[in-house]
């Protein structure tokens, strides 16, 4: 984000009044673990404001209230759904978004991560299967998600090489080469292109909805997979995979995508020192996984 751009309270309240004046004697305040890629403040009780906090999140904004709405009626859980589109104004540069609160949402304890899993790989079932025709091809939208792995071989390699001796590096280059070996052969389906802890909400111990679509597009639905790796093991693992009915040459692709977030995140491209531990037990468990199945 740039360093001199503030997104608060004061700006939310100004775009709402100026924007949306229905809305604007509504509170504001911020959300707690409200992201990254935005910036996400409760309005009133049964909204949200979402504003990018860099260009290259802005792009999500409209496609996001194109799709949404189409998608959201095709699946099993709440996903968020925009309510209006602001612009550009006060001093903000980007198109942002006024969403419906998920009223379910809540941030519990998963209660058996067998059957998340089996609730996720059938969320994830159902979004395949909607009609992918005219949807959002992989692009600078979504950081080429859906797309090949051959966007990201260089900063991969160059992160193998810049670990050195802390990582094994043959068996990451081993996961990498059989990533790129296996390319897409299907036709084109919905993904959701970012299948994130942060962006599954429980209630009650089970996945009561699903968020954060800005890098959702047609394509390759390999990415989704790297949740494999970030939050499932053993047997949670496996029935992921069985849920979503995954090939091999689709869960080779899902270990690349989860090895180049972890490896550039643990090379110090990502500045986050939670998100830099975390990148090392993804390695792991993506290079264990390799040597499992092999």
């Amino acid at each position: 984000m740039d360093s001199r751009l503030i997104i608060d309270t004061a700006l939310v309240r100004r775009l709402v009044a100026t924007q949306f004046p229905l809305w604007k004697d509504l509170a504001v305040r911020p959300v707690e673990l409200g992201g990254w890629d935005n910036r996400t403040f409760h309005l009133g009780d049964q909204m949200t404001v979402r504003l990018p906090s860099a260009a290259a999140y802005s792009l999500q904004v409209e496609k996001e209230h194109r799709w949404l709405p189409r998608l959201a009626p095709l699946l099993p859980l709440p996903i968020p759904v925009p309510l209006a589109m602001g612009i550009p104004a006060d001093g903000y540069p980007w198109h942002w978004s006024v969403h419906g609160w998920i009223e379910t949402a809540k941030r519990e304890r998963i209660a058996n991560l067998s059957q998340f899993a089996t609730d996720l790989a059938a969320f994830l079932t159902a979004l395949r299967r909607i009609d992918p025709t005219g949807g959002p091809a992989p692009g600078s939208h979504n950081f080429f998600r859906g797309g090949s792995l051959t966007v990201y071989d260089g900063e991969t390699r160059q992160a193998i090489t810049a670990l050195g001796s802390r990582i094994d590096a043959s068996t990451a280059s081993a996961v990498w080469e059989a990533a790129l070996a296996a390319t897409w052969q299907g036709p084109p389906v919905w993904f959701h292109g970012d299948v994130s802890w942060g962006n599954l909400l429980v209630e009650k111990g089970r996945l009561s909805a699903v968020i954060d679509f800005g890098t959702s597009g047609v394509g390759d639905p390999s990415c989704d997979l790297t949740i494999a790796w970030t939050l499932f093991e053993g047997e949670s693992r496996d029935v992921f995979r069985t849920g979503l009915a995954v090939d091999e040459p689709t869960w080779a692709r899902g270990r690349g995508w989860a090895l180049w977030k972890a490896l550039i995140t643990a090379a110090g491209r990502i500045d986050n020192l939670v998100e830099i531990e975390k990148s090392w037990r993804v390695i792991d468990a993506v290079l264990a996984d390799l040597s499992h199945r092999t």
